[in-house]
């Protein structure tokens, strides 16, 4: 008898035995219902087989089979049971996560058939003056002899169905069910915008990559900001799109994508698909569908795009490739980009990695000859470096943070009618409300933070756990009303520019005022149109965008980042001043770039001001090497919390020990801690963390693989909830 192992969304490292149904088979992929307790859960079959554990007398069987096909392509799933395995997380969560909610929920997974309406030969020949009486049904019909339309789409025509069922009566139209086309898009591709001049460095790697377009290659695209590194993407997606393949774009951010659909929306004549947190369900479903059918060429998204599955998946594009926001830190804690080098090597398509900042582990894979580097060194057009310049603040007294030579020259670049980007990594109003007779600082009860002020909406929030207190009018300590503010913001920053430059509209883009659908796209056209203007963001701001009209860029605080104790502070903090820096000057105008700070003298500072990101970049490799980090070790962090913070340092304790006494364990592995996170406390848990690290990740994942079971039988693992992170990133 047929036993059918069946992943449900659990967090348990298991799947599940049934029988198989009476009426019918599964498909080894597809989903089925099937009984769970006193409930009815959908699973995913992972396969088939003849044993199990239990008695199959104790087997329930399959209450529904909802798939006829597989929910995934053959090389997808090869992907996700391949990252069950290497992130150690259940099966069932895994499969699920690559899942729309609605997929989850057991909507079916085939697009619905649409009909549309069109002009039956009757309607061909009848004369449209014949109708001049009824002048709506002529314009109806009018519009009809120039091609079918989707009955869901006659509003856009201005035309209701009134007409057309009165036409069908007169028999001039009918309905009929959509004939798709699915590479309708392969041919005309190319819209009638401008084409932009390549250089020799574009044209280069454009012919390189476009001549191994068959195979599997990893291709890093090192290019300096403002290179042209969208117009390389754009021409190889034309000549993919043109072979009737589909194309992937993975973006970092949501803010990136308004921009990036924009330049692709203005160049193809295709249907591209965007893929985001901030689509509904419906939608997210939708792009699901097009993409495994073949209608969209190309889809453009956030990390969890990566599991979009296409019919004919040509090449997959990771721009900003360096950046944290691809590493999932809970739950499932996988790397967006590594996973999509593994599809790439799967499908036997190329990938490309774009970035001005390559990550330390990209570069290590191409010293190592795994990954193929191309460089585009010199900025496009007539655009040239910006002169960098870093402000003493230690000399220079501050107006509402903002010292007198950065104003002086904000008013320089806005009186010649060009913008001015102020950059500063802290949302709100201000970090800190101390008082000023007894020294009470507002902080989070439930994590080791200040709340930080929130100006116009009056209260204090919490940045971890977002939690939220009225603004007091007095200390709650002492009474005092004498309440001060340590500390700017970006909203504060906005606040105090207003008066000070009275004609010059302010805009600040920042996760608080682009909450709101739409509201991001709004602020971006607004500083498409030219003139002269302040922009205020925080990384958001700072990441891939296209400012032609900004000329000075100025890092107002940027020093807490300069001390770290987390060994990848300084790589993250050279990528942002990079990144940051590179939206001055982007266009045929001069740049400037002045960083305040109270450490001129920091030497990674000098590094990158004089010798560059790519020097740094060389220098933090050797010095990782010396110290056996990542990338030259692999690295597992365990993580454990509880609410008394007690029993989850005593159980990472015991898990040392469980390790250390592993027959698996040997002279290379090292074990780092218990210790507590750098942010110890958040939400009211108490967070407590063990490092392993070993320079052969074989070894690491077998060492894992062979303690995993024992985990839950220590004495204290009810009492905490733990996780394991791979190859983490965040600490």
């Amino acid at each position: 008898m047929s036993v059918v192992n069946i992943a449900l969304p659990l967090p348990l490292a298991q799947t599940f035995d049934y029988l198989l149904p009476d009426n019918g088979f599964p498909i080894v992929g597809g989903r089925v219902k099937v009984p769970f307790g006193c409930r009815q859960k959908i699973g995913i079959v992972t396969a088939i087989s003849t044993n199990s554990k239990l008695a199959l007398d104790k087997l329930k069987p399959i209450s529904e089979i909802i798939d006829n096909k597989s929910l995934f392509p053959n090389s997808l799933w090869r992907i996700l049971n391949w990252a069950i395995d290497y992130y150690h997380y259940p099966a069932g969560e895994v499969l699920f996560h690559a899942l729309p909610a609605l997929i989850r929920q057991g909507q079916p997974a085939e697009m619905a058939l649409l009909k549309e309406w069109f002009v039956t030969e009757q309607g061909k020949n009848i004369l449209l003056d014949s109708l001049k009486r009824a002048p709506k049904q002529k314009k109806a019909l009018t519009i009809l002899l120039q091609g079918p339309i989707d009955c869901h789409k006659i509003k856009e025509y201005q035309i209701g169905n009134s007409e057309l069922q009165a036409l069908r009566t007169k028999r001039l139209c009918d309905l009929r069910l959509q004939k798709k086309n699915i590479y309708h898009w392969k041919y005309n591709l190319i819209s009638n915008c401008k084409q932009i001049q390549l250089n020799i460095e574009q044209i280069s790697a454009i012919d390189v990559i476009c001549r191994n377009d068959h195979k599997f290659t990893t291709w890093l695209l090192a290019g300096v900001t403002g290179s042209g590194k969208t117009e390389v993407y754009l021409t190889i997606i034309e000549h993919i799109l043109a072979q009737g393949k589909q194309a992937l774009v993975l973006v970092p951010e949501i803010g990136l994508t308004p921009q990036i659909l924009a330049r692709f929306q203005e160049r193809f004549n295709a249907p591209i698909e965007v893929l985001h947190s901030r689509l509904d369900n419906k939608e997210r479903l939708s792009v699901w569908l097009k993409a495994r059918c073949g209608e969209s060429a190309i889809v453009i998204g956030t990390r969890s795009a990566l599991f979009t599955p296409f019919m004919k998946l040509g090449i997959i594009i990771i721009d900003e490739e360096h950046d944290s926001s691809y590493k999932q830190n809970d739950g499932w804690c996988y790397h967006a980009r590594d996973l999509a080098v593994f599809r790439a090597k799967e499908e036997k398509i190329p990938i490309i990695l774009g970035t001005a900042t390559p990550s330390l582990e990209t570069l290590y894979n191409v010293k190592r000859q795994k990954y193929r580097q191309l460089v585009l060194g010199q900025r496009t057009g007539n655009a040239c470096s910006s002169k960098q310049k870093l402000l003493n603040l230690k000399e220079l007294p501050l107006i509402h943070g903002l010292s007198a030579p950065l104003l002086k020259k904000m008013k320089e670049h806005l009186k010649a009618g060009k913008q001015v980007l102020l950059f500063l990594n802290r949302r709100g109003f201000a970090p800190v409300l101390l008082c000023h007779e007894c020294v009470w600082i507002s902080e989070c009860q439930l994590c080791d933070h200040y709340h930080t002020i929130h100006q116009r909406q009056r209260h204090l929030r919490c940045h971890y756990c977002n939690s939220q207190l009225p603004l007091p009018n007095q200390c709650p300590k002492c009474g005092s009303i004498e309440l001060i503010i340590v500390g700017m913001g970006t909203e504060q920053l906005e606040t105090v520019l207003l008066p000070l430059f009275p004609e010059i509209p302010v805009t600040r883009i920042d996760r608080d005022t682009t909450i709101h659908k739409g509201t991001l796209e709004n602020y971006l056209a607004q500083v498409e149109l030219g003139g002269a203007r302040i922009l205020i963001g925080t990384q958001m701001l700072a990441k891939g965008h296209h400012f032609p009209n900004v000329t000075l860029v100025s890092l107002l605080d940027v020093d807490g980042a300069l001390f770290s104790s987390d060994f990848r502070a300084a790589e993250h903090f050279s990528q942002l001043y990079i990144q940051v820096s590179g939206r001055a000057g982007r266009a045929c105008k001069g740049g400037e770039v002045l960083l305040q700070t109270y450490h001129p003298e920091h030497p990674l500072l000098k590094t990158l001001l004089n010798h560059g990101y790519m020097n740094f970049a060389n220098q933090a490799l050797e010095e990782r090497r010396q110290a056996g980090l990542p990338p030259f070790t692999s690295q597992v962090l365990f993580r454990a919390n509880d609410y008394n913070n007690r029993e989850a340092g005593f159980f990472l304790s015991q898990l040392y020990q469980l390790l250390d006494n592993s027959p698996l364990r040997d002279n290379l592995l090292r074990l780092m801690g218990p210790i507590p996170a750098l942010v110890p406390k958040r939400g009211g848990r108490f967070y407590w963390q063990l490092f392993l690290l070993h320079p052969s990740r074989f070894q690491l994942q077998r060492l894992i693989t062979a303690i995993l079971p024992s985990i839950n039988k220590i004495f204290h693992s009810h009492k905490v909830k733990w996780s394991l992170d791979v190859d983490p990133v965040d600490y």
